[in-house]
C-alpha cells in the first residue's frame, strides 16, 4: 500500500466504510458512464441498504459472516 495513504488505513472500520462510499459517490458524480451501466433498482436497493445501514449500524455484517454465510450456501 502507498504510504501516502498509510493514515487511511489507521481509521476505524465505520470511517473507511464511509470514505469508500463517498469516493464511489464522488465517481458516480463525475457521470463517467457508472451509472449508465448499473440498472436504477440496484442503485435505488444500494440507497436503501446504506440508508438503513446509517439507522441501524449493529445490523451489518463482518466480512467473515458473509464469507461463512456464501459458502453454507454453497
Amino acid at each position: 500500500m502507498n504510504s501516502e495513504f498509510a493514515a487511511l488505513l489507521k481509521l476505524d472500520r465505520a470511517e473507511r466504510l464511509q470514505l469508500v462510499e463517498d469516493l464511489w459517490d464522488s465517481i458516480v458524480d463525475e457521470e463517467s458512464g457508472v451509472t449508465a451501466s448499473v440498472p436504477d433498482w440496484k442503485l435505488d436497493e444500494l440507497r436503501r441498504r446504506k440508508e438503513r445501514f446509517a439507522t441501524h449500524p449493529a445490523s451489518g455484517r463482518t466480512w467473515e459472516q458473509v464469507k461463512d454465510r456464501a459458502h453454507s450456501k454453497a
